[in-house]
């Protein structure tokens, strides 16, 4: 199967079946949704949904985040995966954007990485979903999913796959592929045991079709 038609078959199956999707992270406005992101790396999404209430209520702007002691936000944050690294980086990432931003935060991709805590797939969701820009983040569910699914072909970091990727997903629809591929990986193409019994996409899938007989899913 060419790469175009593996390409064009699944978005059309998640347009068809999924066309509304979005992050399962839980916030109100950009400031809460940057610093759910930042926590969110190497953490469950549902973790992350359990720190941020009460996060927000002890640092509901960028500004009280800003000036915040650092022991008080390891409190807050210290049941998620390294808490010392995120305490440093939520509040040098607060400071940068009041000083800097007047606390606004940057639509830019290439502007957000010079931001404490922002690499390049925080920076790619951020664009995408606050702002609405072209841009498809790739984390370890996109990376997997997409190799798997024959989207992606040798693909040696989270950069060369969104290289890839980009190539034939449309504009328009690069920040809910982000979504849908997150989604499949958490919930059906999963990194152990992938449910390929319960997957739209086996009959095009590169990974079941290669060797379907053996598969354990």
């Amino acid at each position: 199967m060419r790469k175009e038609e593996r390409f064009r078959l699944v978005l059309n199956y998640f347009l068809k079946n999924h066309p509304i999707a979005e992050t399962e992270l839980l916030y109100t406005d950009p400031y809460e949704l940057v610093v759910a992101v930042i926590l969110s790396a190497q953490c469950t999404d549902k973790r992350v949904n359990i720190i941020t209430p009460p996060f927000f209520r002890a640092f509901p702007d960028v500004r009280s985040l800003a000036n915040a002691n650092p022991s008080e936000v390891f409190e807050l944050i210290r049941s998620c995966s390294y808490p010392n690294n995120k305490t440093k980086n939520l509040i040098a990432m607060a400071k940068v954007l009041v000083e800097n931003y007047n606390g606004i935060l940057p639509s830019d991709v290439d502007e957000l990485q010079q931001i404490p805590g922002i690499g390049r797939k925080t920076a790619n969701v951020l664009a995408s979903v606050i702002y609405n820009k072209p841009a498809l983040a790739v984390d370890t569910h996109v990376f997997r999913v997409s190799a798997r699914i024959g989207l992606s072909h040798n693909a040696k970091s989270p950069i060369q796959t969104e290289q890839q990727l980009v190539k034939y997903i449309p504009e328009d629809l690069r920040s809910i592929a982000h979504h849908w591929l997150i989604l499949h990986g958490r919930y059906i193409c999963q990194a152990r045991k992938p449910k390929c019994m319960d997957c739209g996409l086996k009959d095009f899938c590169k990974y079941y079709l290669t060797d379907k007989t053996t598969k354990s899913c």
